[in-house]
């Protein structure tokens, strides 16, 4: 059997070799290649859960602590315990949940990470984006494309709660973060009506000579009602997949990729005792419980979960879900890039 060269034995000619050249930054290859280039993919983000209800006090007491415009925006981090300090849920990817009071605005900024938004908890509340606001309500999936001026503001009666996912650690490890802050803390006038977007793009038309130019989804509300009533609709059909029940992705109607070019983003519905075969693929992914309960099995480890908890399922790890009632997660992940880069692999297991 043959050593790999980083097992060899460092003799003294070469380790005075390697000294030599240390100084002019260099490195031997040989030396790392097994280390950089694995036979499967070297996963260090951890299954993690968090439940909602836990967290929620926690949300509440940042409210009495500091006000949505002086924080900019009041998030608290979902840290995945594999990269404390990093602001990271996966490698790649950031999470947090950020809540809004009655009559708070969190002032406008731009910047090159794309965000999304999935609504946790609350009615009243608005996220404008270029000029145009979308009431949120509960399970909403809401679009900030990369370099697109937003705002949040709550006409509502209490507290709003929404799931912020970006893809900055991708920005970040390409060194091409840009940010801008408006020039006032207050709200932005829009200057489009509310549902313009919808209805240019969000009805299987299109306008004619359009010069909507971005990557991502025009729509940039995708409404929880509209959604579920497909599931429920393409549910009558009785059809399938053994591995993900009925899980669809959220597109883009202009182009039918991904809603968003860095991140995916699915719904999925499992029917009550439906238990998936094992599954594995190389995008660590987020996924939130919308409706219903269950369970899934990551590798050894079992996590129950029921509405708003969050959960992390890492890269090629096998994982099986299991719901307890109807039940509707969302998720996302950066398989968007994965497969644009042509190394996304997945793996279906039987059961």
């Amino acid at each position: 059997m043959m050593d790999h060269p980083s097992t060899h034995n460092i003799d003294p000619v070469r380790k005075a070799f390697y000294d030599r050249i240390k100084p002019s930054s260099l490195t031997p290859l040989w030396q790392v290649l097994h280390g950089l280039v694995t036979a499967e993919p070297n996963v260090a983000t951890k299954a993690h859960r968090w439940r909602y209800d836990e967290i929620r006090p926690f949300l509440l007491e940042a409210c009495k602590l500091i006000t949505a415009k002086e924080a900019e925006r009041r998030v608290l981090i979902l840290e995945n315990p594999a990269f404390p300090g990093q602001s990271k849920v996966t490698q790649s990817l950031f999470a947090g949940l950020q809540i809004i009071l009655p009559g708070e605005v969190a002032p406008p900024h731009r910047h090159s990470p794309a965000a999304l938004r999935f609504i946790i908890e609350g009615e009243g509340a608005y996220t404008a984006v270029d000029g145009e606001r979308t009431t949120m309500k509960p399970g909403d999936f809401v679009i900030t494309p990369s370099w697109t001026w937003h705002d949040h503001g709550s006409t509502g009666t209490g507290p709003m709660v929404w799931l912020d996912g970006l893809d900055m650690h991708f920005v970040n490890m390409c060194e091409a973060c840009f940010r801008e802050d408006g020039a006032s803390d207050d709200a932005m006038e829009p200057d489009r009506p509310e549902g313009d977007s919808s209805a240019r793009y969000g009805a299987n038309l299109l306008p004619v000579d359009d010069d909507y130019d971005r990557p991502s989804s025009p729509v940039f509300n995708y409404p929880y009602a509209r959604t579920r009533e497909a599931l429920e609709q393409m549910r009558k059909r009785d059809k399938w997949s053994p591995w993900h029940g009925l899980k669809m992705k959220y597109t883009n109607p202009q182009t039918g990729d991904y809603a968003m070019p860095t991140m995916a983003t699915f719904i999925q519905l499992l029917p009550k005792g439906f238990k998936t075969q094992p599954y594995r693929s190389t995008d660590s992914t987020v996924f939130v419980c919308t409706e219903g309960k269950g369970k899934t099995v990551i590798g050894d480890q079992t996590y129950d979960w029921g509405p708003r908890d969050i959960f992390v399922v890492p890269s090629w790890v096998k994982h099986v879900h299991e719901a307890s009632t109807d039940a509707v997660l969302f998720s996302y992940s950066d398989r968007a890039v994965q497969e644009k880069l042509g190394f996304w692999r997945e793996q279906k297991l039987p059961a």
